[in-house]
């Protein structure tokens, strides 16, 4: 979230440094509650499954009550859809956020003082930022601002991810593989080398699917995918700082 914070003089300021910090500690706790859930799902038993679903003595369909492995499996399948599509947000979000602080910077030519006529016209820019294609948000960041994304086709992939699994029963179809036949999708990682005087260094972890593949994640990528979006939006928070320092010193 944006904190715009009134002062005496009626000014706004925008702290980039704080947008982050709040934004990253956000991706913690998704990270956090996705190692819980996973643990949680890792240890549970058949018998403390039957244990909580019969504790009230009754159900709203008794009929209808699903075993533990039919169980099972939905958690797993609904966990998978929703962390695709929280990832999506989060990108979604640190983009539109990240935008707002260049429109600002840009309309104002990277000085504090935000006079009512430019505010407008970042508001404009934003509104059209905020309602363009997810695909046009990336080139938009590349035309105004000269910002190319890190890691860009790997969001746009998890996009398509969402889209199979929603739409297909997760199958991966034709109309979301690249030039190459493949939905590829490179989640950032760390290799920890055999000597341990040797430090862990961060490396690049594909994952590949063709047409006729259903989307699968293990545990580990699972969490992958919210650190990659995590290096994401690191990425791009420096870009924007970039941005801001070199139209500060142009002007």
């Amino acid at each position: 979230m944006i904190q715009n914070n009134d002062n005496q003089n009626g000014k706004r300021e925008i702290n980039l440094q704080q947008l982050a910090q709040n934004f990253m500690s956000g991706m913690q706790r998704h990270f956090d509650m996705l190692a819980f859930n996973l643990a949680s799902q890792e240890t549970v038993t058949e018998a403390n499954y039957k244990q909580i679903a019969h504790a009230p003595r009754i159900m709203p369909v008794p009929a209808q009550h699903q075993n533990f492995e039919q169980t099972q499996a939905y958690a797993r399948d609904l966990l998978l859809k929703q962390l695709v599509n929280d990832a999506l947000n989060l990108a979604v979000s640190v983009m539109h956020n990240a935008h707002f602080f260049l429109a600002m910077v840009k309309c104002t030519e990277g000085k504090p003082e935000l006079a009512s006529e430019r505010q407008h016209a970042a508001e404009a820019l934003q509104k059209a930022f905020c309602e363009a294609r997810f695909d046009q948000k990336f080139n938009l960041l590349e035309e105004n601002y000269s910002i190319r994304c890190e890691l860009e086709d790997t969001i746009t992939s998890l996009g398509f991810c969402l889209q199979a699994l929603v739409e297909k029963g997760g199958k991966v179809g034709s109309a979301h593989l690249d030039e190459n036949g493949e939905l590829s999708l490179e989640f950032k990682a760390v290799t920890v080398p055999a000597k341990k005087e040797v430090p862990a260094k961060l490396t690049e972890y594909l994952k590949v699917f063709r047409e006729g593949d259903y989307i699968t994640f293990n545990n580990k990528e699972l969490q992958l995918i919210l650190v990659t979006v995590s290096a994401f939006a690191d990425s791009l928070f420096k870009s924007t700082a970039n941005y801001t320092q070199s139209i500060q010193e142009n002007h």
